[in-house]
């Protein structure tokens, strides 16, 4: 079974509801969870926010988090990530934003540097990636790595094996 079927079976079972932010992704990861028959039952939306505009108009990303930190940064991931649960009163959210290439990039912040944050009850975690690859490579394994985090926060154990390949 699939990595995001697997994280619908658990959410059914949980009676929780999910929803997404995503940014370098450009609603890769939501594209995935929809991919599951019946994803309706627990899947409420996402927000696909690419400028810093829309997340700040759309996910509430403090402005001086964005020129603190960057759009690409721990403290972004986790705003986006608290804001899209808030605003589709959801159970639990992830959040993606990163620099997906092949421009973009700096000494401090390389193409392919990601910020995933999954939010459920009081906490929210994020964790920093560094992908190799080109674009579509970058974007399919933010993607993976959002799923994973996922499924790991809704209790499902993974083979060390498992690899989810769109």
């Amino acid at each position: 079974m699939r990595l995001e079927a697997l994280i619908g079976v658990a959410l059914r079972k949980k009676g929780l509801t999910l929803g997404v932010a995503e940014s370098c992704t450009g609603g890769l990861l939501s594209s995935a969870i929809t991919d599951v028959a019946g994803s309706s039952d627990y899947f409420q939306g996402g927000v696909v926010a690419y400028a810093n505009g829309i997340k700040r108009s759309l996910l509430n990303v403090k402005a001086s988090t964005l020129s603190s930190f960057g759009a690409v940064s721990k403290e972004t991931a986790g705003e986006m990530a608290r804001a899209v649960r808030s605003a589709l009163k959801v159970d639990i959210s992830a959040a993606i934003t990163g620099i997906a290439g092949p421009g973009g990039g700096t000494l401090e912040k390389p193409v392919g540097l990601v910020f995933i944050a999954i939010s459920k009850g009081k906490r929210t975690t994020v964790k920093k990636f560094l992908f190799k690859g080109g674009r579509k490579a970058i974007k399919r394994q933010s993607a993976e790595a959002a799923l994973t985090m996922l499924a790991a926060s809704l209790g499902i154990r993974l083979p060390l094996k498992i690899r989810n390949l769109f």
